[in-house]
């Protein structure tokens, strides 16, 4: 029996997606569609308020496209899988729940794409190298690498990344603001969940942070005017929640909230 390419467990409220194929987690078109598959569980489950994307082991989260398998691809399937990528990544990035990239290994091409995608990115000390070296390759990063750094980084840094296709330590990719934070200790895995169940209810309301999340990724490319009518409009909606209720009364009570994710 053929093993899973991705392992999806779900504890505390936080579901954990893990690319597992090893040796390096390469992405394979199979690997893909099953990342699509449990993009979209996430994103049903009532029961899920963050997403934790890692790779299994501990030396790669993932090392991007399985070259072998590209390599025999037609033109014709290079181009669909690319297409498919796109849209898996971007179907991640539209969850309204917070996504979380866990680097507990080498983070690089599109292995560094995938976890551009997601919100935020915890690695871990010494995990390894980061980078899109698709330029040695003869080819640009094609997963959203070229737009994703771009947005997040700014023309200059990011195009003397790619072109360069400098691979670097999660120390420095903290300091481009690429990663957004180092953990230290012995159990990353452990710290990772510790992380991410701060943003499950009741210690936060999941709703203002899947609306948030919104705000950011789909405002922050639209103009001012139509970015500030998105806001408004998920302002209104979290104003009818049960979870702005709350957040209201424990602040005029003054004592934490608990929050339900309503």
């Amino acid at each position: 029996m053929a093993q899973e390419p991705v392992r999806y467990d779900v504890r505390d409220g936080v579901a954990t997606v893990t690319l597992d194929d090893p040796p390096v987690n390469g992405y394979s078109h199979a690997m893909m569609r099953a990342l699509d598959e449990r993009i979209l569980a996430a994103r049903f489950d009532d029961a899920v308020h963050v997403v934790v994307l890692t790779g299994a082991g501990d030396r790669f989260f993932c090392a991007g496209a399985n070259v072998g398998e590209l390599a025999a691809m037609s033109p014709s399937f290079k181009y669909h899988f690319c297409l498919h990528a796109n849209e898996t990544l971007l179907r991640l990035e539209h969850t309204m729940k917070l996504t979380i990239a866990a680097l507990n290994g080498h983070c690089v091409g599109g292995g560094l794409e995938v976890a551009l995608a997601c919100d935020l990115r915890v690695a871990r000390r010494g995990a390894g190298k980061v980078g899109l070296p698709e330029v040695a390759l003869g080819v640009l990063p094609g997963t959203g690498g070229t737009q994703r750094l771009t947005r997040l980084l700014g023309a200059g840094r990011a195009l003397d990344l790619m072109v360069t296709g400098r691979t670097f330590d999660v120390d420095e990719a903290e300091r481009l603001g690429i990663v957004n934070r180092v953990l230290d200790g012995s159990d990353f895995r452990a710290q990772v969940q510790e992380f991410a169940r701060q943003f499950t209810p009741p210690h936060k309301a999941s709703l203002a942070v899947g609306a948030i999340k919104r705000a950011v990724q789909t405002g922050g490319a639209l103009a001012l005017e139509s970015g500030l009518a998105l806001e408004r409009e998920l302002q209104a909606r979290l104003f009818a929640s049960a979870d702005c209720r709350e957040g209201l009364d424990a602040f005029l009570n003054k004592r934490a909230g608990a929050f339900s994710g309503r």
